[in-house]
């Protein structure tokens, strides 16, 4: 049985700490990859100065393609519309049927586990995976397997707001991610 991680987000941008979370589950549970998946349109959250799902999924790909057991899934962005976990992990269940899902999250949404959409069903399709989350409680009653990584408090929004403002970003998104952001205009770099 194959052991992939799901780590998902808008990614927008991808950037080092989605990075290293995803790099850290997958050595401490040795699992065989872990899939970095875009929504299309995220249900809880309103996208800012957003990039297109497929521009989205084209920075994950680029962010990923240095480190072998990191990959790019586009599962939601395929599908379109908003997505909610347990209909995306239903579908990949269904199309992997001998993989074992491990679903990773911060520890922001671990303390709001209680809000997703028919996260009963959702328990039964996947393991949870918390991380480490500045300002977190990590306080639920679902079972969840925590897993202690280098704790980088950056954020999506940080490093729009530094595009936005002509500030570095250097080391807090990958060199191919960087190109592609300026070559298409986003975040304000135009």
């Amino acid at each position: 049985m194959r052991k992939i991680g799901i780590l998902g987000g808008t990614f927008n941008p991808p950037h080092i700490g989605h990075l290293i979370m995803a790099n850290e589950v997958c050595d401490a549970l040795h699992l065989h990859e872990v899939w970095l998946m875009p929504t299309a349109v995220p249900p809880h959250k309103q996208l800012a100065d957003t990039a297109s799902p497929g521009q989205r999924l084209k920075m994950v790909d680029l962010a990923v393609e240095e480190n072998k057991f990191l990959r790019s899934c586009n599962e939601e962005v395929s599908f379109g519309g908003i997505s909610y976990t347990v209909d995306t992990m239903q579908r990949l269940t269904e199309k992997q049927p001998n993989t074992e899902f491990y679903f990773i999250i911060g520890g922001d949404m671990v303390d709001s586990l209680h809000t997703w959409y028919k996260i009963d069903d959702l328990m039964k399709l996947v393991q949870f995976v918390g991380i480490n989350r500045t300002g977190s409680l990590r306080k639920t009653s679902y079972p969840i397997r925590y897993i202690e990584t280098p704790l980088i408090d950056v954020s999506s929004t940080l490093i729009r707001t530094k595009y936005a403002k002509q500030q570095t970003t250097a080391y807090l998104v990958p060199g191919g991610v960087d190109r592609y952001i300026r070559q298409e205009g986003l975040y304000g770099t135009r």
